[in-house]
């Protein structure tokens, strides 16, 4: 599809220096990233909440793994979409371009993006508990149970190097986000329903120091009060006419 887009988006975007891009779950829906709370046989009997936390993982490491296992080899046999790849293409046009990422499929790296803040981990990677060193995910898929660290004297439990629920965002990568919404000449916030907080609070911060807030959903979400435009559609119809329009804006000023 084809959008005509406000005048007060195109020039700033034209004029603008850093662009961050704020995403959630919608994105990775379009690639078919499948939200773990469907009909996916046992898996119907457990909410993620019951699940995706420390206590539920020290308590039952094997079915934690079970489940993660299956997500895995889910979200391995998915690719980027329009919308990852658009958002990657934006680094033609700027220097500074910073996704923040709420999702943990590597999608946005695996579409070219080079700076990814990854705010909730990524799922391709794991780490030992006890003494941190990386396993690869070759080893945790083909482990019997709850794969054990393979460091020689350790033998710790590895999890997935994801954030859980109850657990603290990376300061690491927290600090990352933040200065990025801060040099940020316009914001992206793209398929997040920008309800789960601190993350949620990082437009609304870009904004509040000067950048123009642009949000970009099928639907009205709480943040559409406070967005300066918003764009009501699929980010892989919208984010790539948005480059397409900037490729041709900058093509006629080269001239």
């Amino acid at each position: 599809m084809s959008i005509d887009f406000p005048d007060t988006l195109l020039k700033t975007l034209s004029a603008a220096h850093a662009v961050a891009a704020f995403t959630g779950a919608g994105v990775s829906a379009e690639s078919g990233v499948p939200t773990f709370r469907g009909n996916e046989g046992i898996w119907t009997r457990f909410k993620p909440e019951e699940l995706a936390n420390l206590a539920a993982f020290m308590k039952n490491p094997e079915l934690v793994w079970e489940w993660y296992r299956a997500r895995k080899t889910i979200i391995a046999g998915v690719e980027p979409n329009a919308a990852h790849k658009a958002l990657a293409a934006l680094e033609e046009l700027y220097g500074d371009v910073t996704i923040v990422t709420q999702n943990i499929d590597n999608l946005h790296r695996r579409a070219g993006s080079r700076t990814v803040v990854e705010l909730h981990g990524n799922i391709e990677r794991n780490y030992c508990m006890t003494c941190g060193t990386p396993a690869s995910n070759a080893s945790v898929l083909s482990a019997d149970g709850a794969p054990r660290c393979e460091v020689e004297g350790c033998g710790g439990l590895v999890r997935p190097d994801v954030v859980w629920f109850g657990e603290m965002l990376p300061e690491d990568e927290w600090d990352r986000a933040v200065r990025a919404m801060a040099r940020a000449d316009v914001v992206l916030s793209i398929g997040t329903s920008g309800v789960v907080y601190p993350a949620a609070s990082l437009p609304l911060t870009a904004k509040q120091q000067g950048a123009l807030l642009v949000e970009i959903n099928p639907e009205p979400t709480p943040l559409t009060p406070h967005a300066d435009v918003f764009l009501r559609g699929p980010a892989g119809s919208i984010l790539p006419d948005i480059v397409s329009v900037l490729r041709a804006h900058r093509a006629v000023q080269n001239r």
